[in-house]
């Protein structure tokens, strides 16, 4: 029996458990509203998790809260503080400088707590003026989505609300504010905050909260093991060297690119948090760097693995003090590359149409970035388009056109070509039929990414109050793997002027 969906916040349930486990985690912060707001768009699908109508969108109290005018019924407002390194160095204490917690709804599937992202000064915005702009609010609302659909761990975006209130970054801007959703917010530097002030007892009660909240699996040690003091902070560390190997392995089959993985924007959950200069690869270049901020190419492309691996041992340094076994701490982080390599050959097979991966198949794989990186192939359409080659190129006809459409897509055709041969050998191995082999392909490879020059397009409509852009990319990016008639335009190789286009860290 389905439940109904509340049609107002105030019958949603509301709890605090952050709050509650430790005044010390945060300060209690009241949000600086936006003047004469207007809702730009909000998420039925993400609205239907914390038990919500879309009838709920237009009550003056929806708007309200996810402006900042007011609190969430029975919710505690406040910013977290947590420290972390940022491109490399430790930066000392950080904190929600632009963001509010405003409670967490409580679900029979799982609780999520809503936050502001632009809604003001906190203690902790440093030099900032807490707020957010409409460009870069509109980025991070579509790429939460944008990730759901491609089916990778990430926030989510509930609602995005807009002002004319002047904003500067690089020129006068307007403001906006996203509501995100997520399990928790909890990050790598929430932990290295309380090791590197030497303060135990707020570690391990954070810890405790994490563990007990998200990871119940690692409280007790595993059935006919003896375990010792340091047990469940040990698993944890385990598990979240897991998820965030697996992550990686995600965002590097799709090219997307985080563009700021300081250890701050790193979710203790392994979700994709803090979307700021990220971006979807186009022309696919190795050391793709999305983050124009970003000049020694930290965070590129080709980096992102092994910075996720480097962030894990800055979360295994914070948390040494309650374990205190640096053997078993090496042992756990050493699992890191074997489920990364896991993921990623996995995902690899799936998107190449291979029934399972091959030790002989990371030539395959590494030789087909080599010709993609020369040639500068579109990323998404290189893989998209292989579905459409046969095993046997006799049998390709004018109507299918597998082995034009895929090198079409390369400057240098003959390197293509002898790629595209030793894939053909590679395919004859399987005893997998074409049609079915391309449907499989269709169904990881998508054909619609939230491309930089599509993000802003909607920006400059939303800019005008015109939010048609932004409904069709949630639209798109819902099911990026099927073609829609009519929205080509969408899945094309970027128009000339999009190569023009940089974020940073403003973004």
């Amino acid at each position: 029996m389905t439940t109904p969906l509340a049609p107002a916040l105030d019958a949603l349930k509301v709890v605090n458990s952050f709050a509650d486990a430790s005044p010390d985690f945060y300060t209690r912060v009241t949000a600086q509203p936006l003047t004469d707001p207007w809702l730009v768009h909000a998420n039925a699908d993400a609205a239907a998790l914390i038990g919500l109508s879309p009838e709920a969108f237009t009550t003056p109290e929806f708007l309200r809260v996810f402006s900042g005018a007011e609190p969430l019924p029975g919710g505690v407002s406040l910013a977290a503080v947590y420290s972390g390194h940022q491109f490399g160095v430790w930066a000392g204490q950080l904190g929600d400088g632009r963001a509010l917690l405003l409670g967490e709804i409580d679900t029979p599937a799982g609780n999520w707590e809503l936050q502001l992202k632009g809604s003001g000064r906190t203690p902790y915005s440093r030099m900032g003026d807490g707020k957010a702009v409409l460009r870069s609010s509109v980025r991070e609302y579509l790429a939460s989505e944008a990730m759901v659909g491609l089916g990778i761990p990430t926030t989510r975006a509930l609602a995005l609300v807009a002002s004319d209130d002047p904003v500067r970054r690089e020129t006068m801007e307007t403001a906006a504010v996203v509501t995100r959703m997520s399990p928790s917010f909890v990050r790598f530097g929430s932990f290295e905050h309380w090791a590197s002030r030497q303060q135990i007892e707020p570690l391990r009660i954070l810890a405790d909260y994490v563990i007990d909240h998200f990871y119940p699996e690692c409280r007790p040690a595993p059935a006919g093991e003896a375990d010792v003091a340091g047990g469940p902070y040990l698993r944890l560390l385990a598990e979240v060297t897991r998820r965030t190997a697996a992550l990686m392995a995600q965002w590097q089959v799709v090219g997307f690119c985080h563009g700021v993985m300081n250890t701050d924007n790193m979710s203790i959950l392994g979700l994709t948090l803090d979307y700021g200069p990220y971006g979807f690869m186009d022309a696919f270049d190795a050391h793709h760097i999305c983050n124009h901020t970003d000049s020694a190419g930290r965070y590129a492309w080709d980096a992102q693995p092994a910075v996720g691996h480097w962030n894990l041992y800055k979360l295994a340094g914070a948390l040494f003090p309650l374990i205190e076994d640096e053997d078993a701490i090496r042992a756990s982080l050493d699992g890191y590359e074997n489920t990364f390599l896991d993921t990623f050959h996995g995902l690899m097979a799936r998107k190449l149409g291979l029934v399972a991966w091959r030790e002989s198949d990371a030539d395959l794989v590494n030789a087909l970035w080599a010709v993609m990186h020369r040639n500068g192939a579109d990323f998404t359409l290189s893989f998209r388009r292989l579905a459409q080659i046969h095993k046997d190129a006799a049998t390709e006809t004018a109507a299918s056109a597998g082995r034009e459409t895929f090198v079409d897509l390369f400057a240098d055709r003959a390197a293509a070509e002898v790629w595209l041969e030793t894939y053909r050998t590679r395919l004859r191995l399987d005893d997998l039929e074409d049609a079915e082999r391309a449907d499989a392909m269709n169904r990881i490879n998508p054909l619609y990414v939230l491309r930089n020059h599509l993000a802003e397009t909607a920006i400059r409509a939303a800019t005008q109050r015109d939010t048609s852009e932004i409904e069709t990319l949630v639209m798109l990016l819902k099911d990026p793997y099927t073609e829609r008639p009519g929205f080509d335009a969408y899945c094309r190789i970027p128009p000339d002027w999009a190569s023009h286009l940089e974020v940073s860290c403003s973004s």
